[in-house]
């Protein structure tokens, strides 16, 4: 007989609590001290707090024409170990530094058009091509996965996201062997984002995976989240999620996946190589140079005074999955 061996952080499916039976009604406000324009507390890919305009935000993602997709059957493999994030915390009060250095840009992110939207597919490819976003959604297999989301900031959720195995596009995209890494980059148009008219930033943003990491089972594509269309202000229409890795990794609106042989070089990386490094992998034991990575608020729990801190765990609770990735990288400084 075949015995399961549920993982340490891992809840079955129906141990999840449901959002609305376990949030208390209050805004859940966070203090942050005014600071430069690198502070951790700014960091692109981390969603904090709630409040009304996330949720207006939110439900206009039901006006994307992709929407009878959703909601997907989930993926129970990938269990949690608390509660969800109720949406409100989710979609409100994001960073999304194409539309400002602050948090509270869901109001101003629903300036920019889904669609039309393209992905263009090139590198090092048996062929590139250009697809359109509902075109690559016929031939993706969607499905729902609840996952731990870790900012850099200290700052954690757990959400239900809905997409696609990053695999499966990789499969699509058909690199060549000699392909080392994927190159993900975000949209560039500074007449809609006004976050890019800042020249002292490297635009567009740019993330990287080796493509060892990118076909790990838990490297996902984001189009949805809480059973419909994902919402602009959290990097529609399709975005990277990498659980076990900081926030920062998880680029949003993606235009362009390429196939290289040389590790692209990332936003973040670019503007300050020493705080936030292209492996970004969490880490309790390495902190960040300004804070500790040990502890992790928990979105929405606790009070504004006193928000609910949990242990940090090694790879976000998911090393079983992704630490052989790293076993024989020697000399990298894998963990910020």
């Amino acid at each position: 007989m075949l015995v399961k061996s549920k993982r340490g952080w891992e809840l079955s499916d129906r141990d999840a609590t449901p959002e609305g039976l376990y949030l208390t009604r209050r805004r859940f406000v966070t203090a942050l001290a005014a600071g430069p324009i690198l502070a951790g507390t700014l960091l692109g890919g981390c969603d904090d707090t709630g409040a009304d305009a996330g949720k207006k935000a939110a439900a206009a993602a039901t006006d994307d024409p992709s929407a009878k997709l959703y909601p997907v059957a989930r993926n129970t493999r990938y269990g949690v170990d608390r509660a969800l994030t109720e949406e409100k915390f989710a979609t409100s009060y994001n960073n999304f530094y194409e539309f400002g250095s602050h948090k509270e840009i869901a109001k101003a992110a629903q300036a920019l058009a889904i669609r039309p939207w393209t992905v263009k597919i090139d590198g090092m490819v048996e062929k590139e091509r250009t697809i359109a976003i509902d075109d690559l959604l016929r031939q993706m297999p969607l499905e729902e996965r609840v996952y731990r989301f870790r900012c850099v900031e200290a700052w954690a959720m757990t959400v239900p996201w809905s997409g696609f195995p990053l695999k499966a596009l990789v499969d699509f995209a058909r690199p060549l062997s000699s392909a080392k890494y994927l190159r993900m980059e975000t949209f560039l148009d500074a007449a809609v984002a006004p976050g890019q008219k800042a020249s002292w930033y490297p635009w567009p943003y740019v993330e990287g995976l080796t493509v060892a990491e990118a076909t790990n089972e838990l490297a996902f594509i984001a189009t949805g989240l809480y059973g419909k269309p994902i919402a602009r202000q959290n990097g529609a229409p399709l975005r990277l999620v990498v659980p076990w890795k900081y926030g920062f990794k998880n680029v949003k609106s993606l235009v362009r996946l390429s196939f290289t042989a040389e590790r692209p070089r990332t936003f973040w990386e670019a503007i300050e190589a020493r705080e936030y490094g292209f492996w970004a992998n969490v880490n309790p034991q390495v902190p960040h140079p300004r804070w500790s990575q040990a502890t992790e608020k928990l979105l929405g729990e606790g009070s504004s005074f006193e928000p609910k801190k949990v242990p940090t765990q090694l790879y976000n609770g998911y090393g079983e999955y992704v630490a052989p990735l790293y076993a024989e990288l020697k000399g990298e400084r894998l963990f910020m």
